[in-house]
């Protein structure tokens, strides 16, 4: 099993749009092979920034929802309405 770390900060005024957007990314990720479970948090003191952690069954399950057109569409929509691009971090227990 893998987790991935996702961090994103949004840009002033578009929480709720932000919202949809990402809910719907997240959404479809559960229905992808070799997701396990994932959840957003956001940090305490700026609503601005968002972190989502996702188990994988694999890293390979990962990079191909990653990849995938499906993902890459839906970040097309997410992208615009992040202050940078979003940064990735894929953890595996020690």
């Amino acid at each position: 099993m893998i987790y991935v770390l996702i961090e994103r900060e949004i840009a002033k005024d578009l929480e709720s749009t932000y919202e949809e957007t990402a809910r719907g990314l997240l959404n479809n990720a559960y229905r992808t092979a070799g997701f396990v479970e994932g959840h957003t948090y956001t940090e305490m003191g700026n609503p601005l920034r968002r972190f989502t952690l996702s188990k994988w069954r694999t890293v390979q399950d990962w990079q191909q929802w990653y990849h995938s057109n499906e993902r890459r569409e839906q970040m097309a929509q997410l992208t615009p309405m992040l202050t940078h691009e979003e940064h990735i971090t894929i953890l595996e227990l020690a």
